[in-house]
């Protein structure tokens, strides 16, 4: 069998972290009495980099060391609500073990930082099923752009076309098309018609399996 890939990102689609990421930030805004809506983060929160997320609703470029002291703060803040929180959408874990059982490579390409990651792959105890785990820190642009996902699979040596993305936000949607991979669109944080043109849409993974992603690849 030709090597196939599965890559995931990681907020609303191995986790549906962001309510957790929500309340974070607001209370990191409240701190530093910067203003928000619920559709603003609607609109400039989900998938989206701390660096544009910060300039976005500072109203002023966030870069460098203060993004760096910034954005630390604020993760740690998301750390502290979501420690004992930790879960998946429902049925994950199942399909990603139908995955492993079927020889499929699979990744985790993610726009938080490593800290995040870690403690959300430590708890679900997926390290060891992860053929590459990739987070903010490991690109140097990112979502829309494609690199996250175009390393991810040079990382595990898969063509992107070879590759099936999952993701829930305009950005990740769209850099997982940009990057020539196939897209299923986890409608955890956004709609269908929220989304770009996905090759197949899942609330949850009951509704999927591993006969669809080899469908997928093959159409």
């Amino acid at each position: 069998m030709k090597q196939q890939c599965v890559i995931f990102d990681m907020d609303g689609v191995i986790s549906h972290t962001n309510p957790h990421h929500v309340k974070a930030f607001e209370a990191f805004f409240d701190k530093y009495n910067v203003p928000y809506t619920n559709e603003e983060f609607e609109e400039h929160m989900y998938g989206k980099h701390n660096s544009y997320i910060m300039t976005h609703f500072f109203k002023r470029p966030i870069e460098g060391e203060e993004l760096l002291k910034l954005e630390d703060e604020k993760e740690g803040m998301f750390r502290e609500i979501y420690k004992d929180k930790v879960d998946t959408i429902p049925h994950y874990l199942d399909f990603l073990s139908e995955l492993k059982s079927r020889g499929f490579k699979t990744a985790v390409a993610t726009s938080a930082p490593r800290a995040n990651l870690d403690l959300i792959a430590n708890a679900l105890k997926i390290s060891d099923k992860m053929d590459s785990m990739m987070s903010s820190e490991d690109v140097t642009f990112h979502k829309p752009n494609p690199e996250v996902y175009l390393k991810s699979a040079e990382h595990v040596g898969v063509s992107p076309s070879d590759c099936v993305v999952f993701e829930d936000s305009f950005s990740g949607v769209t850099a997982g098309l940009n990057a020539g991979m196939k897209v299923v669109g986890v409608l955890s944080t956004h709609t269908k018609e929220q989304l770009p043109p996905c090759d197949f849409y899942i609330n949850d993974y009951s509704e999927i399996n591993v006969d669809k992603i080899i469908e997928l690849l093959n159409s």
